[in-house]
């Protein structure tokens, strides 16, 4: 079995279709079909259902493709970590963020970074903080950058804290709030709100800290990108509550300072077992320390 076998059950997978796949992978059809048929042989069972119309994955291709993708990251990442041994920085760099992030300007930085390296192939995924963690945690992604609860730090993963900031209101320009300089949890409760899904890291922050008030809240609209939070917000269906720092960078509504706001950190997060050269080279570019150590405390950014 060999790699460029793998690579190409991948593509035909990806592509759903010979040849999009072959085009891809700069060969001819014939010779990839080939390849695959000759997989096929040695495992004893068909990988790809074909048909004058499409091709699809039977039951043994949909069992091999996750395995083939481990093999291709696993020989990917042992040629990064050859290149890095005598002073290369090549492979991937996957990096995950929430779309609130503030700490750390993600676009400049993969800027930065592909001038410096540009033998790295870059990819970014926009995500929730507990995914992200998870993602990291297997492998699916090097470098995350998310935010927390105080009460909560990142589980099975190495962390370093970025900054802490607390949260304010975002409310529409022509809202009856918009003129007021500070509010408190207690008024901010007969609002309706727009906020992220119930249970992940952006919401609860903002659900501990009402149920501490005692308060309950109307959230009528659920959406998982921040961007379109304050979308919502700047079209008077509701308020919310959104870093500060963050909400510093929004046009077409109005912050205001929470007197009782809850406060969130963002870290930057890697795996446990080690960080690939291009991963390290990352967070050095950033100034991020390679052992976390002993927690720095946050800068806060509130």
């Amino acid at each position: 079995m060999e790699l460029q076998q793998m690579r190409y059950v991948v593509a035909v997978a990806e592509m759903n279709s010979f040849t999009r796949a072959a085009e891809r992978c700069l060969v001819v059809q014939s010779a990839l079909s080939h390849q695959i048929a000759r997989l096929e042989k040695e495992l004893g069972a068909r990988l790809f259902e074909r048909t004058s119309r499409r091709v699809r994955l039977t039951p043994a291709g949909a069992a091999f493709l996750p395995a083939a993708r481990q093999c291709l990251d696993a020989a990917e990442r042992a040629a990064a970590e050859v290149a890095g041994a005598v002073g290369q920085i090549r492979g991937r760099l996957a990096v995950g963020v929430i779309s609130s992030v503030a700490a750390v300007d993600i676009p400049g930085a993969l800027r930065a970074f592909h001038q410096r390296y540009p033998d790295v192939r870059i990819s970014l995924r926009v995500s929730a903080s507990e995914l992200l963690v998870e993602q990291v945690r297997d492998g699916g992604l090097d470098v995350a950058f998310l935010g927390l609860p105080t009460t909560a730090r990142p589980e099975g993963v190495a962390a370093c804290a970025l900054a802490r900031d607390r949260l304010v209101a975002v409310v529409a320009p022509d809202h009856p709030l918009a003129a007021e300089p500070v509010v408190d949890l207690l008024r901010l409760s007969r609002e309706v709100f727009v906020d992220l899904p119930a249970k992940t890291a952006g919401r609860v922050q903002s659900d501990q800290a009402f149920a501490a008030a005692g308060l309950d809240r109307d959230v009528a609209f659920e959406v998982t990108n921040a961007q379109f939070l304050a979308r919502l917000v700047e079209q008077g269906l509701g308020i919310a509550l959104l870093p500060s720092a963050y909400a510093a960078q929004l046009t077409g509504v109005r912050t205001i300072e929470v007197t009782d706001a809850p406060a969130r950190v963002e870290y930057a997060i890697w795996s446990r077992t080690g960080r690939t050269p291009a991963a390290g080279a990352f967070l050095a570019l950033l100034e991020i320390p390679a052992v976390p150590g002993p927690e720095r405390p946050p800068v806060d950014v509130s």
